[in-house]
């Protein structure tokens, strides 16, 4: 049966995440349109007013400027421009890379965004971002954009009702458990999977999230390629076993250690950790319909 336990901690980053079709540009004729500016930002941003924080969640990108959509609804275009400094690492003001390439900032991707005044426009001095939001809005963004050729009108018709969604509602979440360093699938996770699938097949317009996890034991390198190898494992057997169409899933992703369920100082809690879990969701602009 659909384990809810992990419902929530999955929910705030699905939710926020904004799902926008590649090469979607910026809005037009709504509230957050920004007024007519001529020519790029300026590449020195020295001595120029300082603006507001702007955070929340790249819900649209178009060459050198973004939208950035808050908790509360508002839309900010922002600039980017050569003297934007881009980070990304493990915390929001953490370690990190610094002067990465304006295209890591992708559509879904939650950032916080620090701006001068250009005019009435803002200019990003500095735009920070969380690795494990880039993962997931990475995931997000590259399974909304795979094509199925033998399924292409099918897939097709599913992503014009999908493609302008924003949100999602999680509507249950189904974790199966693995082994030391394993990847095989137990009869019970099996039965399990196969439940799920059947569940989601009953709504309409649920696609499955595939997420793959490790315990604490072993390199951060081993345990992204565990976490991967799992996930793929489930998201195959779905297919395979279970029915479950290619083109209603989005691309799986290993999260190695992250997100823990239960400590991992003790054998219980690490148990808890080895496994996938795998996610009904259905877009908050077709719920219900």
């Amino acid at each position: 049966m659909p384990d809810n336990s992990n419902r929530r901690r999955l929910a705030f980053p699905l939710a926020i995440l904004a799902m926008t079709a590649p090469g979607t540009v910026l809005a037009q004729g709504s509230s957050d349109v920004m007024a007519t500016v001529y020519g790029p930002p300026p590449a020195d941003l020295t001595d120029m007013p300082e603006g507001p924080e702007v955070e929340g969640i790249i819900s649209a990108r178009n060459d050198d400027k973004m939208r950035v959509t808050g908790s509360d609804g508002t839309g900010t275009v922002v600039y980017i421009s050569e003297a934007t400094q881009i980070r990304g690492g493990k915390g929001l003001f953490g370690s990190g890379r610094t002067n990465v390439s304006k295209a890591a900032l992708i559509n879904g991707l939650p950032i916080t965004a620090r701006t001068v005044r250009w005019g009435e426009s803002l200019v990003a001095t500095q735009v920070r971002y969380k690795a494990k939001d880039h993962r997931i809005a990475s995931m997000i963004h590259n399974g909304t954009s795979q094509r199925f050729d033998e399924q292409a009108a099918a897939t097709d018709a599913l992503r014009s009702r999908m493609g302008d969604i924003d949100k999602y509602n999680i509507k249950s979440t189904t974790n199966v458990y693995f082994g030391v360093g394993k990847t095989a699938l137990s009869a019970r996770a099996k039965g399990e999977l196969c439940a799920t699938a059947a569940q989601a097949d009953a709504m309409d317009n649920a696609m499955l999230l595939v997420l793959g996890y490790t315990d604490s034991t072993g390199s951060d390198a081993v345990n992204q390629r565990l976490s991967e190898a799992r996930a793929e494992r489930v998201v195959n057997y779905l297919q395979q076993a279970c029915g479950w169409k290619p083109y209603r899933m989005l691309r799986p992703t290993g999260m190695a250690e992250a997100d823990p369920l239960a400590s991992n100082r003790t054998a219980q809690g690490k148990a808890q950790n080895r496994r996938v879990s795998v996610n009904v969701l259905v877009s908050k602009a077709v719920d219900g319909l």
